[in-house]
């Protein structure tokens, strides 16, 4: 498990852009208008920085992902990554998403290797399956099968496969979704220190109001669909930081007013 408290790497992350994008999915059916899911977004990630994407179910948040990662063209607008647009999936680019979807016929350590083995450079590349269990912590279990292991560590091993490729950003598509209470709590504060050891951008998609403020820099809030940003929300408390913090506590009764729950606090 990686320290909280992990010296910082100097910045070396992404500097992604979106810049005046709008997105419709087409729909089935004759006539059928197609379904407006982005509207004019512009939105910056600097070198290093950890942004997280709140808003309503469906609004539009991972579908903004699945264009920063390169999953799929913008009907309109541009998307770059440090000035070049991003036009196709990249190593640099990483997706970690809800479900691990680890191969279970694979160990843990060729689980973490798979994306270096595709790329043609394990031989040459070995020792960096190594060094990404031992960030997450899971160097003792490299010889594991995925049955063996926690939910928890299931999803730190998805990390290791990501932070094998040594990304530039990594793209979180709820991807603490699915464990139980502690173990996402924990893994929040992992995950926190692993981006501040690693240097590398982050962009969050989250329904956890309390999550997104633990983990970001800045919060942006969504609209209903087709997403618009409402208000960006800067965090400008320092790592590591303490859920029971004040300031925490009144970022979220602004996020949750933003999401139409103010009365709730």
């Amino acid at each position: 498990m990686v320290s909280a408290a992990a010296i910082e790497t100097p910045v070396r992350g992404a500097r992604i852009e979106v810049r005046n994008v709008s997105h419709w999915f087409p729909q089935r059916g004759k006539g059928s208008a197609p379904l407006h899911v982005i509207d004019e977004l512009d939105l910056s990630i600097a070198p290093g920085e950890f942004v997280a994407l709140l808003g309503p179910s469906g609004c539009g948040k991972s579908t903004l992902l699945r264009l920063v990662a390169g999953l799929e063209p913008a009907t309109a607008g541009r998307l770059l990554h440090d000035g070049q647009p991003i036009a196709r999936p990249d190593p640099s680019r990483i997706v970690v998403f809800q479900d691990p979807t680890l191969y279970p016929w694979r160990t843990v350590w060729d689980n973490v290797a798979l994306g270096l083995q595709a790329r043609g450079i394990l031989g040459a590349q070995r020792q960096r399956v190594d060094e990404a269990l031992a960030l997450v912590g899971l160097a003792p279990f490299a010889r594991a099968f995925p049955h063996e292991l926690s939910g928890g560590m299931a999803q730190r091993v998805a990390l290791a496969r990501a932070l094998v490729n040594d990304p530039a950003l990594l793209v979180l598509d709820e991807p603490l979704g699915k464990l139980d209470s502690l173990t996402r709590l924990a893994m929040q504060t992992e995950l926190v220190a692993l981006w501040r050891r690693a240097g590398f951008s982050a962009l969050l998609v989250t329904h956890d109001v309390e999550e997104a403020l633990f983990m970001a820099q800045r919060v942006v809030v969504f609209s209903d669909r087709p997403a618009r940003i409402r208000r960006e929300l800067r965090v400008d408390l320092p790592y590591p930081r303490h859920r029971g913090d004040p300031a925490l506590a009144e970022l979220r009764r602004e996020a949750l007013a933003l999401l139409g729950l103010g009365d709730s606090w």
